[in-house]
């Protein structure tokens, strides 16, 4: 008797996609942290990363396998588990969120038609924000881990400008859910693809309110490297 009935053949399809999904993130992680330091270089007149490979191209790839060769250092007093489940968390969570977003069109192979979206959920902007919001606890389990009181309170600070940040890229999203009516980012996804203009064009100032909310949370102000050029 058959109790659970499996396609193997879409597990193995999500399988790669998850694979690939990760190996892209990771691979833009390093060559916009790249760009990043180039442009600061530029605005502090200096060269910036330039050692490994021609421009400097290879040196992303040489900072990851130092990271990955390097000593893994746990303080004494630190509970250890937590001090490692404190930035897994707050990883996994962030690589969760790819999970619903549509990546392209469809596409056919050998007779099957494969979404390029790992899942299809009707309220794919509620689950960003749901997982998205476990990152917090990463965040909070790692500075507690430490026990350090002082790890602990800067925790609490990011934990919290987190939350702050969050709320306020909520709001900003909301002209979009109203236009669209769906909180799916695939239908979001096709109804600005069939409509004259994208979406950015109908809630311009909705884009820019996001912007100056996001840029702040994750310490990447365009302004600070103005301020360390005029100084």
């Amino acid at each position: 008797m058959i109790l659970l009935s499996f396609d193997w053949a879409l597990v193995i399809e999500k399988l790669i996609l998850i694979v690939i999904i990760v190996l892209t993130t990771l691979l833009i992680t390093l060559y916009t942290t790249f760009g990043e330091r180039k442009v600061a270089a530029i605005l502090q007149d200096r060269p910036g990363p330039n050692r490994a490979g021609p421009f400097g191209l290879l040196q992303p790839l040489a900072d990851g396998l130092k990271l990955i060769m390097k000593e893994e250092i746990i303080p004494t007093s630190a509970s250890k588990w937590l001090f490692i489940l404190g930035p897994g968390l707050a990883m996994t969570a962030s690589l969760m969120t790819s999970a619903v977003i549509p990546w392209g069109t469809d596409i056919h192979i050998f007779g099957r038609t494969i979404a390029l979206q790992v899942a299809d959920v009707n309220i794919g902007i509620l689950y960003i924000f749901a997982v998205v919001s476990m990152g917090v606890y990463g965040i909070m389990i790692g500075g507690w881990a430490s026990n350090n009181k002082f790890s602990l309170m800067s925790a609490l600070r990011a934990a919290s400008q987190a939350i702050s940040y969050e709320i306020a890229m909520g709001l900003a999203l909301i002209a979009v859910l109203m236009t669209t009516g769906s909180l799916s980012l695939k239908t979001i996804v096709a109804d600005q693809a069939a409509g004259p203009w994208w979406n950015v064009v109908y809630h311009l100032w909705a884009l820019l309110y996001f912007l100056f909310v996001r840029w702040p949370s994750v310490i990447v102000l365009p302004l600070i490297y103005l301020k360390l050029k005029m100084n």
